[in-house]
């Protein structure tokens, strides 16, 4: 069970964890998320999203969304990606996560080894999402609103198969991109897309 807060002494006061989900795939936003758990009310069952059964994200997606004190999901496009780069779009979808949370907290848990710009103290835990509950749980719900999100993209242009790879570079994947070429959820920044762009 991770830790509820990180490391250290810090000024008491509101913790909020922040994590992203849709780094690596090759199409769709990256979906960053940002949580403050109540101490009160906690979460069994917390850890890395990418370690949970689907079906057990999913609910502790609505447990989390139930107990804590309050929760932040936001974006970054593909047009955003793909004009600012992949890492500074992801620190963009973290600021508007924690910028987008109802209570403003004292002090941010981020999880990796990079920070967003903040207004308020920060630090970077690597692999924080399994070992601080709050980054945890903004994993949680980071990946299962992404997934939700190419469950659409998938509705929209099936024959990629974005339901069953959630985007990343699947041999099946790659496959569709040779066939129909690229989509307009496509980053067209990443190799394997601007490859199938370019003509030869």
């Amino acid at each position: 069970m991770p830790e509820q807060l990180g490391f250290g002494w810090r000024a008491p006061g509101l913790v909020a964890g922040v994590d992203e989900a849709g780094r690596g795939p090759l199409a769709g936003p990256v979906v960053a998320a940002a949580v403050i758990l109540d101490e009160l009310q906690p979460i069994a069952g917390l850890g890395d999203s990418k370690t949970i059964a689907p079906r057990r994200r999913e609910r502790l997606f609505d447990e989390i969304r139930a107990k804590a004190l309050c929760i932040s999901i936001a974006e970054a496009s593909v047009e955003e990606i793909d004009t600012l780069n992949i890492l500074q779009a992801t620190m963009l979808a973290m600021r508007r996560a924690v910028g987008g949370l109802r209570l403003p907290p004292k002090y941010v848990l981020v999880d990796g080894n990079r920070l967003p710009p903040l207004k308020m103290p920060a630090e970077a835990i690597v692999r924080g999402d399994a070992k601080v509950a709050a980054i945890s749980a903004a994993s949680i719900l980071a990946k299962v609103q992404r997934d939700r999100l190419c469950q659409t993209l998938h509705e929209r242009w099936p024959a990629y198969g974005f339901d069953g790879h959630k985007g990343y570079p699947t041999a099946a994947h790659l496959d569709a991109l040779r066939r129909h070429g690229a989509c307009p959820a496509h980053r067209r920044s990443f190799a394997p897309v601007r490859a199938v762009l370019e003509p030869r």
